[in-house]
């Protein structure tokens, strides 16, 4: 894994959490510019599950195993959208804590996928 890029994805994802629960705090929905930054955060993951599957191509393994690793790659890219369309069926201020929740799931996966790869 790329140790750079699981950085990036950790801080992004940290970032937007700030924000969207900012938003919640003062009682505002997801708006555009929160999917615009739930849509970086997304770019992000999808790199990292592009070169996780390039390595396993390669025939690089996970020190605490393949199986483990791709279910942690795969959650880690689904989160945030996850959390994104459940935000627009709930328009409130519980639409941003549910996206500021999910950011905060992608930055303890990145540390976990951190932690199976390098072991």
């Amino acid at each position: 894994m790329l140790d750079a890029l699981t950085i990036a994805i950790g801080v992004t994802a940290v970032a937007l959490a700030a924000w969207c629960g900012f938003a919640a705090y003062r009682d505002q929905p997801t708006k555009d510019w929160h999917f615009l930054g739930m849509a970086v955060v997304t770019l992000l993951a999808f790199a990292q599950l592009a070169v996780g599957v390039v390595q396993l191509a390669r025939g690089e393994e996970p020190h605490e195993g393949t199986a483990i690793f791709l279910a942690y790659l795969i959650g880690s890219f689904a989160a945030v959208p996850a959390a994104g369309f459940l935000s627009l069926a709930e328009r409130t201020r519980w639409g941003s804590a549910t996206v500021a929740a999910g950011a905060i799931v992608l930055a303890v996966l990145e540390v976990r996928l951190y932690d199976i790869w390098k072991g």
